[in-house]
């Protein structure tokens, strides 16, 4: 099984009390639901069945089965919790979802189907989801918010976005050039005068 057939589900934290609990990081729409998908794998082969999954407030509160003291769950800190992609329900997915792995590496086209770069991660800070895209011949990444304000459409071979003139996506692509930006707020200064 290759590395890209993996999906990380969560993330172990760190222990909670003295009885083997961890706390954990999950990365399902449901924190709890990390608890249903029953044997994950850890980056190194080691399998783990959580057990009582319950939510305390911004994580997730676990027992493993087999670990049953702290110094056990201590050496599970920093273990990514790991599924088989073939095992996820593509069926239960809506319309509009999809596997963040499954983005990866997809092409970003605009609505004309110009290529704008290719899906290098999603990258989430605390204030939403965002598509980090490598732009041919740039060396940094374009960052655009993955919202239905930017992105129209995700297909099997692209991921299309709106990035038409006036568009959120459009400010990210084609940032105002000094020029344009100075022009702006001569604009705004004498509509201040002009009050």
């Amino acid at each position: 099984m290759s590395k890209p057939d993996m999906i990380t589900l969560g993330e172990i934290s760190r222990p909670h009390g003295v009885r083997g609990e961890v706390k954990l990081k999950s990365f399902t729409e449901d924190p709890c639901a990390i608890g249903a998908y029953g044997v994950l794998v850890t980056e190194r082969g080691e399998t783990v069945t959580l057990k009582n999954v319950r939510l305390a407030q911004d994580h997730v509160i676990a027992r493993i089965e087999g670990v049953t003291d702290r110094d056990a769950a201590e050496r599970l800190k920093g273990r990514k919790l790991q599924i088989d992609r073939a095992a996820l329900p593509d069926d239960e997915l809506d319309e509009d979802e999809a596997f963040i792995a499954d983005l990866i590496g997809l092409a970003v086209v605009d609505q004309a189907g110009a290529a704008l770069g290719e899906i290098a991660a999603v990258q989430n800070y605390g204030a939403g989801d965002l598509l980090e895209i490598a732009v041919p011949g740039k060396k940094a990444t374009l960052l655009l918010p993955f919202t239905d304000d930017v992105v129209v459409e995700i297909g099997e071979d692209a991921v299309v976005i709106d990035a038409s003139e006036g568009s959120i996506a459009h400010a990210f692509i084609a940032p105002p050039t000094k020029a344009e930006i100075a022009e702006g707020e001569a604009i705004a200064a004498e509509g201040e005068d002009a009050a």
